[in-house]
């Protein structure tokens, strides 16, 4: 008999190949449009995922997720001589986006239990900053894995403090925490749309949100050399636009992504139950907080073992992320750490791993992975 294909952790290409006559025609009428750059197909993705995160909100699409966040902090004025805050348990795209702003980064631990920031130690570093460091003028919180963070209470340390919040939503599209869609809850919010995320373009692309117009209106400007009126800078800008192809894509898969997270969501279901007397917790849910399970994350400490025995039967695994932010070598050594020193960080780094989790996978698929667990 021969053994069953390796079950890819990930498949970007399902994600085409489900919607494929919907994307197609969008492709179509992108290229026949004669316009690539910030065109109709932009704007009206623009209107639409402002639409779909809430009333008053308004979306500024841009090149990546990296970018999003950058132009955040550009538009808000805050860069060189600021600290901003952050956690090391992310891509290492978050830290680079402080640095890429001119900002200082300082890196905070986790909750052990689901990920995000530490809000007993955000509102320590915000009463009692540490010492050589310039002000604290933002928190940068992630909502990771697709969970929420503890916002609330964040939240609460931020007004406090006078400090901005904003939300790095990159693998959080469509997660709701008491009933609010996140990236409509700080003062402005991030998304990436690389081709793996939730909502995910066929290359890289990004989007902001903020239900203030006017920061809206300026990073709009920033993020084409900014220019209010063609040729004219009236502000210092970079260049990060959202082409048109991609935005068309984008408006296609917006409006299947609800349904894509429920799937998500069932699957996730399917995981938990085979996982029952396995010996493996399911991923810890905060109460009141809607996941929408970009990633489906185990822990254990024997995680290479178990990720080879996986293998051996044909489940593909992912560690997200193997190495923290403040341990690698551009970073060791040179960012600095709130008095946690990163320590639950660390740990988890050595101990996370993460199933094969997208919309796209039949139930035969889900069966295998469960069949899988049910072994461990």
């Amino acid at each position: 008999m021969n053994a069953l294909p390796m079950l890819p952790f990930a498949d970007p290409g399902a994600g085409y190949r489900a919607l494929k006559e919907e994307i197609d025609a969008a492709l179509l009428r992108a290229a026949g449009s004669g316009w690539y750059i910030l065109g109709e197909e932009g704007a009206a993705f623009e209107r639409e995922f402002a639409q779909w995160l809430g009333e008053g909100q308004h979306a500024v699409g841009c090149a990546n997720g990296t970018d999003a966040l950058m132009l955040i902090l550009r538009g808000m004025g805050i860069g060189e001589g600021s600290t901003v805050v952050t956690v090391s348990h992310t891509a290492v795209a978050t830290v680079a986006a402080i640095e890429m702003a001119g900002a200082t980064p300082l890196l905070l631990d986790i909750d052990p239990d689901t990920y995000g920031m530490d809000p007993d130690e955000l509102r320590a570093v915000l009463e009692d900053p540490p010492p050589g460091l310039p002000p604290i003028r933002a928190v940068i919180p992630v909502h990771i894995y697709g969970q929420p963070v503890d916002l609330m209470p964040i939240k609460a340390a931020c007004d406090a403090a006078g400090v901005a919040l904003i939300e790095d939503c990159a693998q959080a599209h469509g997660a709701r925490l008491e009933g609010r869609a996140v990236g409509t809850i700080g003062d402005a919010a991030a998304f990436s749309l690389y081709p793996t995320k939730n909502l995910g373009a066929l290359g890289d692309g990004g989007v902001l949100s903020t239900a203030d117009e006017a920061l809206a209106r300026r990073i709009g400007a920033i993020r084409q050399y900014g220019w209010v009126q063609r040729y004219v800078s009236d502000l210092v800008g970079v260049n990060s636009r959202l082409d048109e192809v991609q935005a068309a894509v984008l408006r296609v898969k917006l409006g299947h992504l609800d349904a894509q997270n429920a799937r998500r969501r069932a699957i996730a279901a399917a995981y938990d139950a085979a996982l029952a007397g396995s010996g493996l917790a399911p991923p810890v849910r905060r109460p009141g907080a809607e996941h929408v399970f970009h990633l489906y994350v185990l822990r254990h400490p024997e995680r290479d073992a178990l990720m080879a025995r996986l293998k051996a039967q044909g489940i593909g695994t992912g560690i997200h992320y193997p190495v923290p932010v403040h341990r690698q070598p551009a970073y060791a050594g040179r960012v600095a750490l709130g008095p946690a020193a990163c320590a639950e960080t660390a740990k988890a780094a050595g101990e996370v791993f993460s199933l094969p989790m997208y919309p796209e996978l039949s139930e035969e698929q889900v069966a295998r992975v469960c069949l899988a667990l049910r072994g461990l």
